[in-house]
């Protein structure tokens, strides 16, 4: 399923099921049949049928997926293989990102913001949080994750916001960074590569986001790569007794 699909779900109970799944980020099977179709009187199997039918047909359809262990997650149609390469003695991959990776994901991003460089990184990260959910489809956003990992922990991401609107349908909107200690690698160009990538394959024409005008290595890294700025906002960013002006900038796919 494209994430720029809307929802179109024959069936409330289907629906139900898909919502739920959705809301949680990965669930185990026998937990979501638990909470959803809880038997009445214990030990009915007309209810286990009925959720084992309904996810068949989710499946079927190309909405939901399941791991060999049981537990049901939203499916997305990305190339789920990752890139591996290797600079400066440093074993890197990028990989489109998984429910588990979000407590990863978080914590790379507060280590990034906590430079004060990346503002709209922090209400990402805050959104993650409150949720707990890191994927999303629903009939009011969509939202993806690509991931690069060391030794198997979380050193970058990019995230790219859709949108369910069909004005905006067009357009997608990015977060990308990287940890200090492996900047200049090849990582960030690896992230941003498969996150545009992605966009261009769902249909995005343009792709957007806002960086504060003091991050000079970011603005200079999206200039090289040729992303133009589109507006500035004077004063947009407050930190401290600090104004800072915002800086808007755009890739046409």
């Amino acid at each position: 399923m494209e994430l720029t699909e809307p929802i179109s779900i024959e069936g409330d109970e289907r629906e139900q099921i898909y919502d739920y799944v959705e809301a949680h980020g990965a669930v185990d099977r026998e937990d979501a049949r638990e909470e959803l179709f809880p038997a009445d009187p214990p030990g009915d199997p007309q209810y286990s049928r009925a959720f084992q039918h309904n996810v068949a047909i989710l499946k079927r359809d190309g909405y939901l997926e399941e791991d060999d262990d049981g537990t049901l997650r939203i499916a997305i149609d990305v190339e789920a293989a990752g890139e591996e390469f290797t600079a400066e003695d440093v074993d890197v991959t990028i990989r489109p990102a998984r429910q588990e990776d979000l407590s990863g994901i978080v914590g790379a991003m507060r280590q990034v913001v906590e430079e004060m460089t990346y503002i709209e990184a922090e209400s990402v990260a805050d959104e993650l949080d409150h949720e707990n959910v890191l994927l999303r489809h629903n009939e009011f956003e969509s939202r993806m994750f690509f991931v690069a990992t060391v030794d198997g922990e979380v050193v970058g991401w990019a995230h790219l916001h859709v949108p369910n609107l069909e004005k905006l349908a067009h357009t997608a909107e990015l977060t990308v960074g990287v940890l200090e200690e492996y900047r200049g690698i090849g990582i960030g160009s690896g992230l941003l590569d498969r996150a545009l990538e992605w966009a261009e394959s769902s249909d995005h024409e343009k792709v957007y986001q806002s960086v504060p005008s003091t991050n000079d290595d970011a603005i200079e890294f999206f200039e090289d790569r040729g992303w133009k700025t589109e507006a500035v906002r004077e004063d947009h960013y407050k930190l401290g007794d600090e104004y800072i002006d915002e800086v808007m900038m755009a890739i046409t796919l």
